[in-house]
């Protein structure tokens, strides 16, 4: 696998490499498989920076009947438009996903497959309407990323950037949640609250946490920098950083393995090395 690409925010408008990148595969796979070459097209090719590219791709993905495609579109141009660092954001999640999936040989692959990025990107659209009191429709485009891509992202939750979804199905991340910078977590995970209460009632994950697949994390609990959730567990009490927790209900079973759990990766509960390999 190549290396990963860095990007920095003030020279975006100069220099992109994520989007040259991008369009050199699309360019590769157009030549390779005809077939394809006029959905790559219309999806990469026709564009002019990565955020038209994204903004069609999402507007197609997620426009029904109600809502069409060309309206979708102009919501995502005017997000981007108005909140440049929603572009930094979108190039750290997509460079996330290709540093830590073993299955992503392509960037392409994010963009136009994986909807787990899909439903971020289509999540932090959402958000921004929030914000922007735009409140019906950021539910909305909650609602439809929800049916489309089977992820639940209240446009109110605040998640950092350099965040990798990976598989995604049935992911929920409630309300009041805040998922900080280079977490990476895996299908069905749940960050929900208790029960019924209300006002700030969702979970705190920090900086490069791994949250195993089905892992449940309930309540206004915080889980401390590079912690390690392993899959299935069942947390509802504050995690110590760069520890591992197991089991349901989960309890801190020793250290996380590795300096950082969301960049290895590693599932096993042994933990990894400093080159992230288990042990």
């Amino acid at each position: 696998m190549s290396q990963p690409i860095e990007t920095a925010g003030a020279s975006l408008a100069q220099v992109d490499p994520v989007w040259d990148r991008i369009r050199r595969e699309a360019e590769d796979w157009a030549r390779s498989e005809p077939l394809l070459a006029s959905y790559l097209h219309a999806a990469i090719l026709n564009h002019r920076s990565f955020e038209s590219s994204l903004s069609y791709h999402l507007a197609e993905k997620l426009a029904n009947d109600q809502v069409g495609a060309m309206l979708l579109q102009q919501v995502f141009d005017d997000a981007y438009d108005h909140t440049p660092e929603i572009a930094e954001t979108v190039r750290a999640d997509i460079v996330a996903v290709f540093d830590r999936d073993p299955a992503c040989d392509f960037f392409l692959q994010p963009l136009l497959y994986f909807k787990g990025f899909q439903a971020i990107e289509g999540y932090r659209v959402a958000h921004w309407c929030w914000t922007q009191g735009r409140i019906a429709m950021a539910y909305h485009l909650q609602s439809r990323i929800s049916e489309v891509f089977g992820v639940d992202i209240h446009p109110n939750a605040k998640i950092g950037r350099g965040v990798m979804m990976d598989h995604a199905t049935s992911v929920v991340i409630g309300e009041t949640a805040v998922v900080g910078d280079d977490v990476s977590m895996l299908h069905s995970v749940t960050l929900g609250g208790t029960g019924k209460e209300d006002g700030d009632r969702h979970p705190k994950i920090g900086r490069g946490v791994m949250l195993g697949a089905g892992a449940k994390v309930l309540g206004n609990i915080t889980v401390g920098n590079c912690a390690r959730v392993a899959a299935g567990s069942v947390v509802t009490k504050a995690v110590p950083a760069n520890t591992t927790v197991a089991g349901v209900p989960a309890k801190v079973i020793g250290e996380a393995g590795c300096p950082e759990p969301a960049r290895s990766m590693d599932q096993m509960v042994g933990g990894c090395d400093d080159e992230g390999a288990a042990i």
